[in-house]
Protein backbone atom coordinates (compact mmCIF):
# COMPACT_ATOMS: atom_id res chain seq x y z
CA UNK A 1 0.00 0.00 0.00
CA UNK A 2 1.45 3.16 -1.14
CA UNK A 3 1.71 6.13 1.24
CA UNK A 4 -0.99 7.98 -0.06
CA UNK A 5 -3.33 4.91 0.29
CA UNK A 6 -2.13 4.15 3.33
CA UNK A 7 -2.91 7.60 4.52
CA UNK A 8 -6.52 7.44 3.09
CA UNK A 9 -7.12 4.14 4.84
CA UNK A 10 -6.51 6.05 8.33
CA UNK A 11 -8.75 9.06 7.24
CA UNK A 12 -6.25 11.63 7.31
CA UNK A 13 -7.24 14.94 7.31
CA UNK A 14 -7.05 18.87 8.51
CA UNK A 15 -8.26 19.88 11.72
CA UNK A 16 -11.52 21.55 11.88
CA UNK A 17 -12.97 23.11 14.72
CA UNK A 18 -15.04 20.52 16.07
CA UNK A 19 -11.60 18.65 16.63
CA UNK A 20 -10.07 20.76 18.85
CA UNK A 21 -10.92 19.97 22.01
CA UNK A 22 -10.28 16.10 21.75
CA UNK A 23 -6.59 17.48 19.69
CA UNK A 24 -6.02 19.50 22.99
CA UNK A 25 -6.93 15.98 25.29
CA UNK A 26 -4.18 14.43 22.82
CA UNK A 27 -1.70 16.36 23.05
CA UNK A 28 -2.23 16.89 26.69
CA UNK A 29 -1.91 13.33 27.45
CA UNK A 30 1.05 12.84 24.89
CA UNK A 31 3.39 15.05 26.84
CA UNK A 32 2.08 14.88 30.34
CA UNK A 33 5.39 12.77 31.32
CA UNK A 34 7.77 13.67 28.47
CA UNK A 35 10.67 14.52 29.52
CA UNK A 36 11.43 17.98 28.08
CA UNK A 37 7.97 19.50 29.62
CA UNK A 38 8.61 18.03 32.72
CA UNK A 39 11.54 19.91 32.67
CA UNK A 40 10.72 23.27 31.57
CA UNK A 41 6.88 23.32 32.88
CA UNK A 42 6.11 23.50 36.50
CA UNK A 43 5.33 20.66 38.49
CA UNK A 44 2.41 22.13 40.22
CA UNK A 45 -0.30 20.96 38.73
CA UNK A 46 1.76 20.02 35.90
CA UNK A 47 -1.19 17.77 33.57
CA UNK A 48 -2.87 20.70 33.46
CA UNK A 49 -0.39 23.19 32.42
CA UNK A 50 0.88 20.99 29.77
CA UNK A 51 -2.67 20.86 28.43
CA UNK A 52 -3.24 24.52 28.27
CA UNK A 53 0.63 25.12 27.12
CA UNK A 54 -0.64 22.73 23.87
CA UNK A 55 -3.78 23.95 23.33
CA UNK A 56 -2.23 27.51 22.89
CA UNK A 57 0.49 26.45 20.55
CA UNK A 58 -2.39 24.60 18.78
CA UNK A 59 -5.37 27.08 18.47
CA UNK A 60 -3.07 30.42 18.29
CA UNK A 61 0.04 29.50 16.60
CA UNK A 62 -0.53 26.07 14.52
CA UNK A 63 -3.99 26.52 13.38
CA UNK A 64 -3.86 30.05 11.94
CA UNK A 65 -0.66 30.26 10.84
CA UNK A 66 0.67 26.33 10.46
CA UNK A 67 -1.07 23.43 9.01
CA UNK A 68 -2.51 20.55 11.14
CA UNK A 69 -3.45 17.42 10.57
CA UNK A 70 -5.57 14.45 12.61
CA UNK A 71 -7.09 10.85 12.27
CA UNK A 72 -9.34 9.96 14.46
CA UNK A 73 -11.07 12.82 14.77
CA UNK A 74 -7.95 13.98 17.00
CA UNK A 75 -7.00 11.04 18.98
CA UNK A 76 -4.15 11.95 16.01
CA UNK A 77 -2.55 15.29 15.72
CA UNK A 78 0.21 16.44 14.18
CA UNK A 79 1.01 19.96 13.80
CA UNK A 80 3.41 21.99 12.06
CA UNK A 81 4.29 25.99 11.17
CA UNK A 82 5.21 26.72 7.84
CA UNK A 83 7.91 29.33 6.33
CA UNK A 84 4.90 31.40 4.43
CA UNK A 85 3.42 32.75 7.58
CA UNK A 86 4.81 34.65 10.59
CA UNK A 87 3.78 33.69 13.71
CA UNK A 88 5.49 36.05 15.84
CA UNK A 89 2.78 38.68 16.79
CA UNK A 90 0.69 35.46 17.30
CA UNK A 91 3.57 34.12 20.14
CA UNK A 92 4.30 37.61 21.17
CA UNK A 93 0.49 37.54 22.33
CA UNK A 94 0.74 34.54 24.04
CA UNK A 95 4.09 34.89 25.29
CA UNK A 96 2.57 35.84 29.19
CA UNK A 97 0.08 33.29 29.34
CA UNK A 98 3.06 30.34 28.64
CA UNK A 99 5.10 32.29 31.07
CA UNK A 100 2.81 32.00 34.27
CA UNK A 101 2.31 28.01 32.63
CA UNK A 102 6.01 27.42 32.76
CA UNK A 103 6.07 29.18 36.47
CA UNK A 104 9.04 28.31 38.48
CA UNK A 105 10.60 26.77 35.91
CA UNK A 106 11.42 29.91 33.50
CA UNK A 107 15.18 29.72 33.69
CA UNK A 108 15.14 26.06 32.50
CA UNK A 109 12.63 26.85 30.03
CA UNK A 110 15.00 29.55 28.79
CA UNK A 111 18.10 27.62 29.08
CA UNK A 112 16.80 24.87 27.05
CA UNK A 113 16.21 27.42 24.31
CA UNK A 114 19.52 28.81 24.29
CA UNK A 115 20.91 25.49 24.22
CA UNK A 116 19.19 24.56 21.11
CA UNK A 117 19.10 27.53 19.01
CA UNK A 118 22.29 27.52 17.77
CA UNK A 119 21.21 24.26 15.64
CA UNK A 120 18.02 25.51 14.34
CA UNK A 121 17.53 26.28 10.47
CA UNK A 122 18.15 29.57 9.44
CA UNK A 123 16.62 28.98 6.25
CA UNK A 124 12.90 28.46 5.54
CA UNK A 125 11.54 24.93 6.82
CA UNK A 126 8.15 23.59 7.82
CA UNK A 127 8.83 22.95 11.85
CA UNK A 128 7.13 20.21 13.79
CA UNK A 129 5.39 22.06 16.00
CA UNK A 130 4.10 18.95 18.00
CA UNK A 131 2.16 16.04 17.09
CA UNK A 132 0.84 13.21 19.72
CA UNK A 133 -1.32 10.07 19.66
CA UNK A 134 -3.26 9.30 22.04
CA UNK A 135 -2.74 5.98 24.13
CA UNK A 136 -5.83 3.52 23.71
CA UNK A 137 -4.98 4.07 19.49
CA UNK A 138 -1.04 3.69 19.48
CA UNK A 139 0.44 0.99 17.33
CA UNK A 140 -2.03 1.23 14.80
CA UNK A 141 0.29 4.11 12.66
CA UNK A 142 -1.41 6.93 13.23
CA UNK A 143 1.72 8.87 14.13
CA UNK A 144 3.14 8.28 10.58
CA UNK A 145 0.05 8.48 9.07
CA UNK A 146 -0.67 12.17 10.52
CA UNK A 147 2.97 13.10 9.82
CA UNK A 148 2.73 11.82 6.19
CA UNK A 149 0.82 15.40 4.81
CA UNK A 150 3.21 17.79 6.18
CA UNK A 151 6.10 15.90 5.53
CA UNK A 152 5.01 15.91 1.85
CA UNK A 153 3.57 19.15 1.53
CA UNK A 154 7.49 20.36 2.25
CA UNK A 155 8.83 18.31 -0.46
CA UNK A 156 6.40 19.21 -2.60
CA UNK A 157 7.63 22.87 -1.62
CA UNK A 158 11.38 22.35 -1.75
CA UNK A 159 11.85 22.89 1.80
CA UNK A 160 13.50 20.66 4.50
CA UNK A 161 11.38 19.93 7.39
CA UNK A 162 12.79 20.21 11.05
CA UNK A 163 12.02 18.71 13.91
CA UNK A 164 13.40 18.89 18.07
CA UNK A 165 12.72 15.57 20.27
CA UNK A 166 14.47 14.67 23.66
CA UNK A 167 13.36 11.06 23.24
CA UNK A 168 16.16 8.62 21.95
CA UNK A 169 13.11 6.19 20.76
CA UNK A 170 11.86 8.77 19.01
CA UNK A 171 14.74 9.74 16.87
CA UNK A 172 14.83 6.17 15.60
CA UNK A 173 11.11 6.67 14.39
CA UNK A 174 12.09 9.98 12.92
CA UNK A 175 14.74 8.08 10.72
CA UNK A 176 12.26 5.92 9.31
CA UNK A 177 10.32 9.01 7.98
CA UNK A 178 13.84 10.24 6.48
CA UNK A 179 14.96 12.29 9.20
CA UNK A 180 18.53 12.56 10.41
CA UNK A 181 19.97 14.04 13.31
CA UNK A 182 21.80 17.41 12.41
CA UNK A 183 22.91 17.98 16.38
CA UNK A 184 22.95 16.23 19.62
CA UNK A 185 22.35 18.42 22.32
CA UNK A 186 22.96 18.09 25.99
CA UNK A 187 21.11 19.98 28.34
CA UNK A 188 23.66 22.58 30.07
CA UNK A 189 21.29 22.62 33.01
CA UNK A 190 21.00 18.77 33.79
CA UNK A 191 17.88 18.29 31.77
CA UNK A 192 16.86 16.29 29.24
CA UNK A 193 19.07 16.31 25.74
CA UNK A 194 17.23 17.06 22.77
CA UNK A 195 17.69 15.61 19.12
CA UNK A 196 17.22 17.88 16.58
CA UNK A 197 16.42 16.40 13.14
CA UNK A 198 16.05 17.64 9.55
CA UNK A 199 14.60 15.73 6.44
CA UNK A 200 15.88 17.88 3.12
CA UNK A 201 13.68 17.47 0.19
CA UNK A 202 15.03 15.28 -2.73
Amino acid sequence: MNDELAQNALAVRPITDADVPVAVDTLGRAFADYPFTRHVIAADDHEARVRRFQELCLTRIAVPYGRVWVAEDGLAVAAWTVPDQDPSPAFAEIGPLLGELIGDRQSAFDTAEQDVEPYRPQEPVWFLSTVGVAPEVQGRGLGRAVLLPGIEEAERAGCPAFLETSSEANVRFYERLGFRVTADVPSSDGGPRTWCMRRDPS
